[in-house]
């Protein structure tokens, strides 16, 4: 492929006429799928290193949260707070997509921290069971920038089935 092959393939989405579903109605799709999931793959990278972790989260105070205990991804996180997560159905057909593409910023919360404090009191996590491990677990924290939704079931609405939420952060 050229260049202008590639540019072409990319610009492919962003160039078919888009009928946008209502702000706040995306809003509730989004949280109402995020809430029904846990799991997300987890993309980070620096340079030509990349990492795609699937992990556990939960969703607060609008933002993603994973524990860890480690892993690679932390060598892209070290150097590119940028990520990218992804929560998706299986697939059964284009009538049936469900996926949503999460662009966001990660923050590293300082263990026993407040706010690790409150995350782990979120997921009922007892703070002296963390307190009596070897390592102590690295809590990730993932603020949107930018959402990509493609639900097939938006077309049966009169909207497109691709969909995009830009948060002011």
């Amino acid at each position: 492929m050229t260049h202008e092959d590639y540019v072409k393939a990319a610009a492919y989405w962003k160039n078919k006429e888009q009928i946008k579903m209502p702000e706040e109605k995306l809003k509730q799709a989004v949280k109402k799928y995020i809430d029904e999931n846990n799991t997300c793959a987890l993309a980070t990278g620096a340079g030509d290193f990349i990492r795609c972790t699937p992990i556990e989260y939960s969703y607060h105070d609008g933002k993603f949260w994973m524990f860890s205990e480690g892993g690679e991804k932390f060598i892209g996180l070290e150097k590119n707070k940028n990520v990218c997560l992804a929560i998706y159905d299986k697939y059964n057909g284009f009538g049936s997509l469900r996926s949503l593409q999460v662009m966001g910023t990660a923050e590293m919360i300082e263990p026993f921290s407040d706010v690790y404090k409150a995350h782990a009191e979120y997921k009922k996590i007892p703070i002296s069971a963390l307190e009596k491990l070897e390592s102590p677990m690295n809590l990730i924290c993932v603020t949107p920038v930018q959402i990509e939704v493609l639900f097939s079931e938006f077309k049966k609405e009169g909207y497109s089935s691709r969909q995009t939420l830009v948060f002011d952060n």
